[in-house]
């Protein structure tokens, strides 16, 4: 008989349960532990999480190890990840508990002010940011090939306590690929990986904002403002008739003015709002200038307000 010999074959439903027992006993160690649990075939279900692992199968020097990492994720085998500023660790259940580390360092400042620029330019951006939201296009931005937040091999530190010499072995994989499905919930961890704050993309909004806009740039809608901060817009009023021609003093002698009868409140409140419904109607309404600087000047005090919320959590 030969010297080495196949390890028993170990279904997927094993080694789950396998790892719920590990898991159960480093719990009750007193260890609190951040699982990834993945619901179906999909590992991760956003479109961010869905652009984190397809930018990790896009290295060609991780596509040997990358199928075996899917196979331990979905298997419920990474009991513990946990992302913090320029570091992943997680803890994997395999033929034994592995604790895995990896490394990336922060983005470029040069790249980080470009994608600033690029979200503070776009209105949708603006109104996703002071929602709250890290969504639609503030993620396409970051998510993108090469220039957004995925970090490139050579920025990836690996490690693992496991005995594969490999630096990729299948349980740092399966770390990665649990980032993808933790970005699903909290994309802010993204930004936290790469040494970034998300909340500068809301000052930086906030100065663009300020700044004169050109004539032909995009603007907020007043309804999508006053959703926001519960601002009411006034409307400019309408701007009286031109007086009609003056003719000589002899024909005004002549013809005699008659008396302007007194219109009725009401008669003049029905007019009024005619008018302001004819003019919402025709989409030629422009607020007053008084109107916008207060708009604006509260969008500023909006904005500040959810920059201190941020960066106090």
């Amino acid at each position: 008989m030969s010297w080495w010999r196949y390890r028993p074959y170990v279904s997927a439903a094993q080694k789950r349960a396998k790892a719920e027992r590990e898991a159960r006993r480093l719990q009750k160690s007193g260890k609190r532990l951040s699982p990834i649990r993945i619901e179906g075939s999909k590992i991760a279900k956003s479109f961010w999480g869905r652009a984190w692992c397809d930018n990790l199968e896009s290295y060609s020097d991780y596509e040997n190890r990358l199928p075996r990492g899917r196979t331990y994720v979905r298997n419920g085998s990474v009991l513990d990840l946990q992302i913090r500023p320029g570091e992943v660790t997680a803890v994997v259940s395999g033929s034994s508990l592995y604790h895995t580390k990896i490394t990336v360092k922060p983005v470029a400042a040069a790249a980080w002010r470009a994608l600033k620029r690029e979200c503070a330019g776009q209105v949708h951006s603006l109104m996703d940011l002071l929602l709250g939201r890290l969504s639609g296009p503030v993620m396409e931005v970051m998510t993108r090939p090469k220039t957004g937040l995925f970090p490139k091999p050579a920025e990836i530190g690996l490690s693992c306590s496991c005995p594969d010499w490999a630096d990729m072995c299948k349980h740092v994989a399966a770390a990665l690929y649990g980032v993808g499905s933790r970005l699903d919930e909290n994309p802010e961890l993204l930004f936290a990986l790469r040494g970034v704050d998300h909340a500068e993309l809301i000052s930086e909004a906030t100065a663009s904002t300020a700044a004169p806009a050109p004539h032909d740039a995009p603007t907020l809608d007043d309804d999508a403002i006053a959703d926001v901060f519960g601002i009411e817009i006034e409307q400019a009023p309408a701007a009286p008739p031109p007086p009609a021609p003056t003719e000589g003093r002899a024909a005004r002698a002549k013809t005699k003015k008659p008396a302007t009868p007194a219109t009725p409140r009401r008669a003049t409140k029905q007019k009024s709002l005619a008018r302001a419904k004819t003019a919402k109607s025709s989409g030629h309404s422009r607020p007053s200038a008084r109107a916008i600087a207060a708009a604006r000047k509260r969008i500023r005090q909006a904005m500040a307000m959810r920059l201190k919320l941020l960066r106090r959590r």
